[in-house]
């Protein structure tokens, strides 16, 4: 199943959640919200739509798509080893994955604030190096008799609700100042993240998924309809469970969490190719760029840069005499 969040066409404003059904558009019935779809967790899907509002049904055609959740948080790995080999050589000068990478799936936390979602137009902060990240994603749904915490394998699996296409927007230059102070992302990454075009339930992979629990799907990015990079997702160092597993580890997930793959390898990002080429060939983006996602299974994402947002500016620090006492 699918589903989504929408606007009429003909009359923007109310958001309607529901099923995404054989090009029709499908509202949860009573009034339901994803986020409470998503609590109920799979178990409850089925309920879900038989109670769903046919009458209420328009074509697919005849709505705006939305982002299809606000997250309750917001992960993102770097699970991929060739995405971390392509960006460490424009970083480091150097094809360089440290040995740390290998223990354990890293993330980081983004802004929940920020989601945007199909055919919006991203409106960045002013930066030379913008960029998208080409990820899939998991979204997080209750499981009875399951608080989230300290989840094995098994329990983490049911966990997971479904899966959606995740761009993680970057400004590299601002990124690249921030990371020097050993700390972040931050601004460099939380101006925008896009999620869509909707939820696909987990078993719609299925099929896709080995032994091991790895999705076989292929991630593709297009800019301006030019490919510019492809990769398995299968091609991660960890599959989603085990993500699931390690965000609950002395902590907790929710439903509505969202986690991010990190940045598929082969051209998942410019930075990767940067990294390689040995200077800024793609050119970064610029307003007016195309971005296209497309993920084998799930769909494709679609968005435009817009004209970037120039902010009040920030006071460097001041230097401070380190008086341990008041005078």
């Amino acid at each position: 199943m699918k589903i989504a969040r929408w606007e009429s066409a003909a009359a923007s404003g109310e958001l309607v959640h529901g099923f995404i059904e054989e090009g029709r558009a499908i509202p949860f019935g009573g009034g339901r919200t994803v986020g409470e779809v998503l609590a109920a967790g799979l178990d409850g899907l089925a309920g879900e739509r038989s109670a769903a509002d046919e009458a209420a049904a328009s074509p697919l055609a005849d709505v705006v798509l939305r982002a299809p959740l606000d997250p309750a948080s917001v992960r993102d790995f770097v699970a991929f080893e060739e995405h971390v080999e392509g960006v460490s050589a424009g970083v480091e000068g150097r094809s360089h994955v440290a040995p740390e990478w290998y223990e354990a799936p890293t993330f980081y936390f983004t802004n929940p604030h920020t989601i945007t979602g199909p055919f919006d137009v991203l409106h960045p902060p002013v930066t030379e190096r913008l960029d998208f990240e080409l990820e899939l994603a998991v979204v997080i749904g209750g499981v009875d008799g399951s608080d989230g915490a300290n989840l094995d394998a098994p329990t983490a699996t049911r966990h997971i609700f479904g899966y959606t296409i995740m761009n993680d927007w970057s400004a590299r230059d601002l990124q690249g100042r921030e990371m020097k102070v050993r700390l972040g992302p931050a601004k460099g990454k939380d101006f925008g993240m896009t999620l869509g075009p909707w939820i696909v339930t987990a078993d719609e992979l299925s099929g896709y998924q080995d032994a091991e629990g790895f999705l076989a799907v292929r991630a593709e990015v297009y800019v301006n309809h030019q490919l510019i990079g492809h990769d398995l997702v299968s091609n991660a160092g960890w599959p989603f469970a085990e993500f699931v597993m390690y965000a609950s580890r002395n902590s907790r997930v929710v439903p509505g969490d969202v986690l991010g793959s990190g940045t598929v390898g082969n051209g998942g990002c410019l930075a990767e190719l940067w990294g390689r080429n040995g200077s800024l060939t793609p050119p970064p983006l610029r307003e007016g760029d195309e971005v296209r996602m497309v993920v084998e299974g799930v769909g494709e994402l679609i968005n435009r840069v817009g004209a970037p947002v120039a902010a009040p500016p920030v006071p460097a620090a001041r230097p401070r005499p380190r008086i341990r006492h008041r005078v």
